[in-house]
């Protein structure tokens, strides 16, 4: 599963998959997969995101077009 919420909110902050990838201590690729839904996200990893980027996990999961918390 594609998470367009997660590639689109990135692109928003003119932020990099390796600046993302950093900050998450995961590979560039690692992240990727992330995006494209090959690897499953963890919840680890969703947290940190939704903090990251204010924002709710279920934007990031692409359960609603709203990024309010």
């Amino acid at each position: 599963m594609v998470f367009k919420n997660l590639r689109s909110i990135r692109e928003d902050h003119d932020i990099k998959q390796k600046d993302i990838a950093k900050l998450l201590h995961v590979s560039q690729n690692t992240y990727s997969q992330y995006e494209t839904g090959t690897i499953a996200l963890t919840a680890e990893v969703l947290l940190k995101l939704a903090e990251y980027y204010n924002c709710s996990v279920d934007y990031l999961l692409d359960r609603t077009d709203n990024p309010s918390l």
